[in-house]
């Protein structure tokens, strides 16, 4: 099967994925360094540099299963790929995701929920075939800190605040919502 996978980064995922299954993979990343990063650790799958955001670089109806975790979104595009009995997997980070870390860095804990709007995003092209949630609580020192702070959303920017500095040790929950869509069918 061809796997697809939006926003791969330094393609830690998809090459884990080509590890334990016989895929065709193609990580997609605007990041030319992640895409380089990638292709070093798993020179068997191919990674493309282009905007998720944008026309993707694929053929019509020839991927099986388009990943999005916590990444771009293109529903239309994800739709255009896609084989009729193809899947679309996507992760969103969880109302909780990063709670502890984003209270001490940011002042306050905002829960966010965002699978809602996602469904309803991908509404005029795919149905859910089902919704699932994970969670995981870890205790990460201030190296791990760090390293999780500056792969999140404006984290570079924040790793030189004063709470971060501060920082040695803590527990952050790490959480999912994950939707599973199949295409609805095209009317010709």
């Amino acid at each position: 099967p061809v796997v697809v996978e939006l926003g791969c980064g330094g393609g830690e995922l998809l090459g884990q994925l080509a590890q334990t299954r016989d895929i065709t993979g193609v990580g997609i990343d605007l990041s030319t360094a992640a895409a380089s990063d990638a292709a070093r650790h798993s020179p068997a799958l191919t990674w493309v540099v282009a905007n998720a955001d944008r026309r993707l670089p694929i053929l019509d109806a020839s991927v099986d299963v388009v990943l999005s975790v916590h990444a771009r979104r293109n529903p239309a595009e994800c739709r255009r790929v896609l084989r009729p009995s193809g899947w679309l997997v996507v992760a969103v980070p969880a109302a909780n995701d990063l709670i502890q870390l984003r209270s001490l860095v940011q002042g306050e804990a905002v829960a966010r929920e965002r699978t809602a709007q996602l469904i309803a995003e991908h509404a005029p092209w795919f149905t859910v075939v089902e919704q699932t949630a994970v969670e995981q609580t870890l205790h990460l020192d201030r190296d791990a800190l760090h390293r999780l702070l500056r792969g999140t959303y404006r984290g570079e920017r924040l790793s030189q605040s004063a709470q971060v500095q501060q920082l040695d040790d803590l527990d952050v929950t790490l959480a999912s919502d994950i939707v599973v869509f199949a295409p609805r069918r095209q009317v010709a």
